[in-house]
């Protein structure tokens, strides 16, 4: 027997253990990443509920725990009532009503922690078994977005604290963009570690699933200057803005740019008309993926694409036209991250083929 076959064993033994430990952190990937998910969706509940500037301190470490006796709630509610959002919103609200939107951002700043924990302690332990070969540069990324997300979160509550009755629009996109940065390097990481076998695809199908999920970010990144901006309350009628295809008021301001993430009627005209060109290029994506590798686990992927996308500007007007409700709105904000990831999952499974 050869020196190459004595050792066959050993190498076959070696490439098995090192998949199950991908397996294992291709998990918490996913996990970390559900999470994530979540902490976006009781964000947005924090933010149509009005909730966010109920806690007027940043306190990382001590804050973890909600007021817990009769004066610590009186004193919370005394700290937001010296925040122009308590004076021209709600002077007439109680503490009862006080604490339910204090729960809603200490839920979501409680989540943050807890993500923060499942993230930062299983990567070192992984980090200290050897279990990140080959991916340790790459988990610098939502390492870094981790660690700058808390920050950019309290730059955007301290926008409301003072001048505003709300945070700045522009922050608030800020804060959720690298949030959903985060999540799609998660799963970009976790599909790289899959054994599953790729089809094989076009250098238009490849160009075509990236821009997809690239548009579908950006997208996101508008849905949060119209929620800042308050835009799903007005023109709330659909296909017409105002009566026209193009609404008469479009762009008042100067310069012409600015109305992109300061006016409201610019802000949900550029958020609609995105949002037709991302269902057209899912769509024609779906029926290319379908045509030229039928059956393929790329087109089935597509196909989804393509499904979360209708679905999504399916409940996009449905929200505008029932002038945002809780419900509706934190539908399509659930539905505009689980397109995104599908979209990243696509977009790398097609790249790797």
């Amino acid at each position: 027997m050869s020196l190459s076959q004595t050792l066959a064993p050993a190498r076959a033994a070696r490439a098995g253990a090192a998949a199950a430990d991908y397996r294992t952190v291709r998990l918490w990937l996913f996990a970390v990443a559900a999470l994530i998910l979540a902490m976006v969706l009781v964000g947005g509940a924090t933010r149509l509920t009005e909730s966010g500037l109920s806690i007027t301190e940043w306190k990382p470490v001590t804050g973890v725990l909600p007021p817990l006796s009769a004066a610590d709630w009186q004193a919370a509610f005394s700290a937001y009532k010296q925040i122009p959002q308590y004076s021209q919103l709600f002077p007439d609200m109680t503490l009862s009503e006080f604490k339910t939107i204090y729960f809603w951002e200490w839920s979501h700043r409680l989540l943050a922690r807890i993500i923060g924990a499942a993230f930062i302690l299983p990567l070192l332990w992984f980090w200290a078994r050897g279990r990140l070969r080959g991916i340790g540069l790459q988990m610098l990324l939502p390492t870094g977005l981790l660690a700058l997300e808390p920050i950019v979160g309290w730059w955007m509550v301290a926008s409301g604290l003072s001048d505003r009755v709300e945070v700045s629009q522009v922050r608030l996109a800020a804060h959720l963009l690298i949030a959903t940065a985060t999540y799609g390097a998660l799963l970009w990481i976790a599909v790289d570690l899959s054994e599953r076998r790729r089809d094989a695809a076009s250098k238009g199908l490849k160009w075509a699933s990236g821009l997809i999920a690239l548009l579908v970010f950006c997208q996101i990144g508008f849905g949060a200057l119209v929620a800042g901006l308050r835009a799903g309350l007005i023109d709330n009628t659909w296909p017409l803005m105002e009566g026209r295809l193009i609404p008469a008021d479009l762009w008042p301001q100067s310069p012409w740019w600015s109305n992109l993430y300061q006016d409201a009627t610019s802000a949900q005209f550029q958020h609609r008309m995105l949002a037709y060109a991302i269902v057209a290029l899912a769509l024609a994506h779906a029926v290319a993926a379908a045509r030229f590798l039928p059956r393929s686990g790329l087109a089935r992927r597509a196909v989804a694409v393509a499904g979360l996308t209708l679905a999504q500007a399916a409940i996009g007007v449905a929200a505008l036209l029932f002038v945002v409700p809780i419900g509706l709105g934190l539908l399509h904000q659930a539905c505009a991250m689980l397109l995104f990831g599908m979209a990243v999952v696509h977009w790398r499974a097609t790249a790797l083929g």
